[in-house]
Formats: structure tokens, C-alpha cells, sequence
């Protein structure tokens, strides 16, 4: 006969309560994720790579832009994201976001050895807040300074609220 033990189950719900309070203190501190554009690549003249998403945003909501990088070069390699904002099909904004230019960082691991660097960080680079309510596309492309060197492993440009 298998003996039952309440303790355990009310241990096992504890333990799974506990680790779910991590996540949801991770949203509230750093939003939520509600777009992601994976650009991966560096868009070149005749080589365009650019990536889009549609939210419906509501007057005053407030939309935080992140980018998920992980890149390795040699000596400099600056990097943007161009990102062109449509408001209910309109041109409303363009943005250029250097996205080493972060005010939070979140998982940044930085090695640089002989003038060779390997980086990856997820970065908050600004914020964008809605003037009216509608449809808004975000129309994202990634651009570097020429350096042969430059492999970018992720280049994300992730949209929170």
C-alpha cells in the first residue's frame, strides 16, 4: 500500500509558487515582451534586411525599445538600428538607436582581448510613448560602420510595455 504525504504536495506548490514570483517581478521591472523583430543580419546598400511589426497602441501607452545583441569585431565597430515608425499607415517618426547606448542592462557579458571583442547584453535604449491611439508599424534595419571583423551572431530589437 503507498502511504500519501500532504506535506509534499503543499511543498511541491510552494516551491512552484516561489519560482513563478521571479518572473512576474521581471515583468513589472522590465515590461513585457510584444514584438520582436530578429534582424540577425547588417543591411547593406542592394542588401536591405528590415524587419516590421504592427501594434495597436492606445493614447499616452508607453512602449519601451530594447535590443537583444551578441556580436564579436576587431578594434570598432559601431552599430544601429534605423527603426521608421508608421502611424496608421502615415510616416511618424524615424529613430536611430545605438544599441550599446542603453540605460538598463540586463545579461551583458563583455570580453575584449588584443583589440578582439566578444559582447552580448539585452539593453533598454529608450522609450516611445503613443500621441494618439491607432495602428503603429515598426519598420527596423540594422546598419555598422564598414569593419570586416564584424560577425553579429543576434541582433534583435525587442518592443515592451
Amino acid at each position: 500500500m503507498k502511504q500519501s504525504y500532504p506535506i509534499f504536495g503543499a511543498y511541491k506548490l510552494l516551491t512552484a509558487l516561489l519560482l513563478a514570483a521571479p518572473l512576474s517581478a521581471c515583468d513589472n521591472l522590465f515590461g513585457q515582451e510584444v514584438a520582436r523583430l530578429p534582424i540577425n543580419v547588417i543591411s547593406k546598400p542592394g542588401q536591405e534586411v528590415v524587419k516590421e511589426t504592427t501594434l495597436q497602441l492606445q493614447q499616452g501607452e508607453e512602449l519601451a525599445i530594447w535590443s537583444d545583441m551578441d556580436m564579436a569585431y576587431d578594434g570598432e565597430a559601431p552599430v544601429r538600428f534605423q527603426v521608421q515608425i508608421l502611424q496608421n499607415g502615415a510616416p511618424y517618426q524615424q529613430l536611430e538607436l545605438d544599441p550599446t547606448e542603453k540605460n538598463v542592462t540586463v545579461g551583458e557579458v563583455k570580453t575584449s582581448v588584443n583589440d578582439k571583442t566578444s559582447w552580448s547584453f539585452t539593453g533598454k535604449s529608450g522609450t516611445l510613448t503613443a500621441p494618439t491611439s491607432g495602428t503603429y508599424t515598426f519598420k527596423a534595419r540594422l546598419v555598422a560602420a564598414p569593419n570586416p571583423s564584424l560577425v553579429i551572431k543576434k541582433a534583435e530589437l525587442v518592443l515592451k510595455k
